[in-house]
């Protein structure tokens, strides 16, 4: 990529061009990326090799006196109700706004009529989805309005996909690029809204560099291409709320019941499959959450109480029953079941925490008949198996819908009629100060998949009944009594930034890390919240450290961050994610 011509330098030998492509990164893809590498604390190589580039003659919109050539069509419109039609209204009043509306509020009625509008005025819009699990049912809505005008766009999609829609956006045949969050990189040329939907969701932050959040760009590169920003949630980010003006839609599209039940322990029990076996009887389908995916388990010794650990990582290894492996989700280092304890020598080692294989295999003996449809990283790895998977829940070719996390992204099944979550404990007690904010939405999320259509029953498995209780039908009230928590010690009333150092040997990330605390303590404004080996010490045979910032000045934060910056340490801004 050629920023600038320069005179030949003399300190180095150049290389002639090789060839001359047809594509350039335009003026505002420059000024963003120069935005990413400085902010988030990437090369400016890295940072642009998020965009696709623009192409030289493209086909674009004209208006003259003489020819009225029209890049839109008119397309037909989904009915709002009043609380639609007011909170649209209100939308279109406001640059930037958050949809704060509870599940099955009818939010993506509101996105198309905006979507609409903006076509009319001949603009291009941009819809984010924090996961592709949401872009097959997604994507058939959007298509029921706007046709082949729109494109689908993320990262399992395949090289030749990729290059025929691109080749739609070049000739201006798209109004609509919808998907996750690399969408926001696409070569649109005309945008005039950006809509970011579960902009709660942490799937928004990368965490590779450069280590963006999507959300926060959007509402950047709203500011600087002078286009509308909507984000979107039933449970908004604490910082999303207290930023921007609230749009609210308070009640669901169809009235319906959810009746909640806590229930105590750890795992799946017999209780909890009776009830499946009821609802499965009943010709209704049923939803399972499991905090931690498919296998993610670990082997630990029931006599000296270690945990089977990584040979490079300082992290267990995760067992994988279906294929009979140890597997660590840090190095991918793999080897054989172990049945004796490194450590002690006992035998056998047991497993511990639930994970979804370990849950479909308890439900199948337990009601053969019923079909179970597993839907977490392990068994949904391309973008053709999700579709399938969610086909046949949807034709009710599968009855019960278990999974993790991706269980709560916005799936919209009439059918479900019965939740049960487990591991809400798990959360809550994550060493995170957004672990309240997280197991709260989180629970909220999961149970509104379920009676979207129809009353339904959510079985909870926590011991904290009295906390889950004061907000199951006002997250709003969560999110004012929150305020109290974070006030002057976490976003969004401070910022934060978190140096990692990593180095194979122990002493030098050591000292690498006192260096820097050294250095960053002379900031005046900056405090250094803590410092120390990470919770995670060892990755791929690298020794880990971690420092933590806060300021109540983000630019006083990043001088101090730019001044200490070097190649032995990564910074993230902004973090959501501390191990």
């Amino acid at each position: 990529m050629i920023l600038k011509e320069v005179e030949k330098p003399t300190e180095f030998e150049t290389s002639e061009v090789v060839k001359v492509l047809n594509t350039y990164y335009s003026s505002q893809q420059i000024e963003v990326a120069k935005f990413i590498a400085s902010y988030y604390f990437s090369s400016l190589g890295e940072a642009l090799g998020l965009f696709v580039p623009c192409r030289f003659g493209n086909t674009e919109c004209k208006n003259d006196d003489n020819i009225d050539v029209r890049c839109y069509r008119t397309y037909g419109l989904p009915t709002l109700s009043n609380d639609q039609q007011k909170a649209y209204e209100e939308l279109l009043s406001k640059e930037r706004a958050l949809l704060f509306g509870v599940t099955g509020s009818g939010k993506t009625e509101v996105f198309i009529s905006l979507m609409a509008k903006t076509i009319e005025e001949g603009k291009q819009s941009i819809f984010l989805m924090p996961e592709i699990s949401l872009t097959p049912q997604m994507q058939t809505r959007l298509e029921k309005y706007f046709g082949k005008r729109i494109v689908m766009w993320h990262s399992k999609l395949t090289k030749k996909k990729k290059e025929a829609i691109l080749e739609q956006i070049y000739n201006n045949e798209i109004d609509i690029v919808a998907g996750a969050r690399s969408a926001l990189f696409t070569p649109l040329e005309n945008i005039g809204l950006i809509i970011v939907d579960e902009e709660h969701d942490d799937s928004y932050k990368a965490m590779m560099k450069p280590r963006y959040h999507a959300r926060d760009m959007a509402v950047y590169m709203g500011a600087k291409l002078g286009a509308k920003v909507v984000l979107a949630s039933a449970t908004p980010s604490l910082a999303s709320y207290h930023k921007y003006p609230v749009v609210r839609l308070k009640k669901p599209f169809i009235a319906t019941q959810k009746h909640y039940h806590f229930v105590e322990g750890t795992t799946l029990n017999n209780q909890m499959i009776k009830k499946i076996k009821a609802n499965f009887e009943a010709d209704e389908q049923s939803l399972l959450f499991v905090p931690t995916r498919g296998n993610f388990k670990y082997l630990y010794c029931q006599k000296c109480g270690t945990t089977h650990l990584c040979p490079y990582c300082s992290v267990g290894m995760a067992l994988h029953r279906n294929v009979r492996h140890l597997k660590c989700h840090y190095c991918n280092f793999t080897e054989a079941i172990r049945e004796v304890c490194a450590t002690c020598g006992h035998t056998p080692l047991t497993s511990e925490r639930m994970g979804t294989a370990e849950a479909k295999e308890m439900i199948e003996h337990g009601i053969p008949e019923l079909v179970v449809e597993q839907f977490d990283r392990d068994s949904i790895t391309t973008a053709g198996k999700l579709k399938k998977a969610l086909k046949r829940f949807e034709n009710r070719e599968s009855q019960l819908l278990l999974g993790t996390q991706m269980l709560s992204k916005g799936h919209d099944y009439a059918n479900i009629t019965l939740s049960v979550i487990l591991g809400m404990d798990y959360i809550l007690g994550l060493g995170d100060y957004r672990a309240r904010e997280r197991a709260m939405s989180l629970l909220l999320q999961v149970a509104g998949r379920s009676g979207r259509a129809k009353s339904a029953e959510v079985i909870v498995q926590s011991q904290n009944e009295e906390f889950f209780s004061l907000y199951l039908n006002d997250y709003e009230a969560f999110l004012k009594d929150e305020m109290f928590f974070v006030e002057d010690m976490y976003p969004p009333f401070v910022s934060l930034a978190r140096i990692l150092i990593s180095h194979v040997k122990e002493e030098k990330a050591g000292k690498t890390t006192l260096d820097t605390v050294t250095k960053l303590k002379g900031f005046e404004g900056v405090e250094v919240v803590g410092h120390g080996k990470a919770p995670i010490e060892r990755i791929a045979n690298k020794y880990r450290f971690n420092i933590l910032l806060r300021a109540s000045t983000r630019s006083v934060l990043l001088k101090a961050l730019h001044a200490v910056n070097n190649s032995l340490i990564e910074i993230d801004m902004d973090p959501v994610e501390f191990s």
